[in-house]
């Protein structure tokens, strides 16, 4: 079976550090911090009480209060980065097959807000069974990419991932295949997240994952620093537009970078820590270059998974420099989730962007808020700490690792 050639053709973004492509490309390389006290509710009495928050987004500025009403805050994401996306695109969507277009989205959660307010709501009144009648369709996860199609009528394969901090590149890799297959020549594929919550915020920091650096939110997200103490949770929503190679070019569409390849693995360890020796993540990044016909020395540049935890970091460390050998010390990888926090399962779209945008411009985002190295991570490998650095970025891989043990990883490169 002839395996097809697929290619980016539209982006949409919005994130804590920009609400649209361009502010977010102009945070990453400014090294901008998206964290900040909380704002969408009173976190007065909770361990942590920052979070990488989106700035000055309202909602009605996209969409009618009627329409937003009927939606949790991660489907608002969802359709706000389509839309920019299918913009970017220049599709034509009245002469365009809407037959041959899909919607594959990601979500590690779903509408978590929805589901507490409706809980804390019925908790509060008398025990009379009073909800709201979009209760459940706000909540699952697969609502997003259904309101997706709806909107502009897109009748191609459409599904959600959820694979938790892994579920965006999930449903990149899930997009690509769907193309490379045949059974679609376009699909909008990305994530969102929306987990800045009462609920949210108490389970992480139940589990003791989150930073509790409350004194220095803007510091807090220190990716591969010895004084790192766990993740700042952030929200949004990335978008890419997938599209087979040849349809893009009959029509005459701008390409930002072909998708090479994908990978996928599960750590089989443990329900939330990564495997010490990095076993899953060596796997998804031999997976993935197996799947893109590529070698390690031909990758330029990693935006690792990289979330500021303590395990995490050194165990992603260790899978690089055992998957790349002497070439792991010549790439240049960061970790954007040291400035936008983590998005959980849009994490994956926002970050195959950076690395689409590094390609374009030919710079590499920092990794900031580094302090202090960890003897434990090796110093010799370039994170990219605290300021961009100009590369030709030819070929990039995008990690991304969830709770569950599961492991994605995609690889974009300049198209020949």
């Amino acid at each position: 079976m002839e395996i097809r050639r697929v290619v980016v053709t539209g982006l949409g973004a919005l994130t804590p550090i920009g609400n649209n492509i361009e502010q977010y490309w102009n945070g990453l390389v400014n090294g901008v911090s998206g964290a900040a006290p909380i704002t969408h509710f009173d976190a007065a009495k909770f361990k942590t009480r920052f979070a990488c928050e989106l700035k000055n987004f309202e909602v009605t500025d996209f969409m009618n209060r009627k329409e937003a009403r009927k939606m949790d805050r991660f489907t608002q994401y969802a359709m706000v980065a389509t839309d920019e996306a299918i913009g970017d695109s220049q599709l034509d969507l009245e002469k365009i097959n809407k037959d041959r277009i899909g919607v594959i989205w990601g979500a590690g959660i779903g509408g978590l807000e929805t589901f507490q307010n409706e809980v804390l709501n019925f908790s509060a009144g008398d025990g009379t069974p009073r909800f709201n009648p979009f209760f459940i369709p706000k909540m699952i996860a697969d609502i997003a990419p259904g309101q997706i199609s709806i909107k502009y009528g897109f009748r191609g394969p459409n599904f959600a991932t959820v694979s938790a901090c892994a579920s965006s590149s999930n449903s990149i890799i899930d997009a690509l295949n769907y193309i490379r297959l045949g059974y679609a020549d376009i699909m909008v594929s990305g994530g969102s997240e929306a987990t800045i919550t009462i609920a949210g915020m108490g389970g992480f920091n139940a589990l003791q994952a989150l930073s509790t650096r409350n004194d220095d939110p803007a510091t807090a997200s220190r990716p591969f620093d010895k004084d790192r103490d766990g993740f700042v949770s952030g929200e949004g929503a990335g978008a890419l537009i997938l599209e087979e190679y040849e349809h893009a070019k009959a029509r005459g569409a701008k390409i930002y970078a072909e998708v090479a390849g994908g990978g996928l693995s599960a750590d089989a360890y443990h329900i939330t820590a990564p495997h010490p020796e990095g076993l899953g993540a060596k796997l998804v990044m031999k997976n993935c270059l197996k799947d893109a016909g590529l070698k390690p020395e031909d990758v330029d540049a990693i935006n690792m998974h990289g979330t500021s935890t303590p395990l995490g970091d050194i165990a992603e460390s260790k899978a690089i420099i055992d998957v790349f050998g002497e070439h792991a010390y010549k790439l240049n990888l960061n970790s954007t989730k040291s400035m936008t926090g983590h998005l959980l399962g849009a994490a994956g779209a926002i970050e195959a962007i950076a690395s689409i945008l590094a390609m374009k411009y030919g710079i590499v985002p920092p990794t900031i808020n580094h302090f202090t190295d960890d003897d434990q991570i090796d110093s010799k490998l370039n994170f990219t700490f605290n300021k961009a650095q100009k590369r030709n970025v030819k070929v990039a891989m995008s990690n991304t690792f969830g709770f569950g043990g599961h492991n994605a990883c995609v690889l974009l490169k300049k198209l020949d």
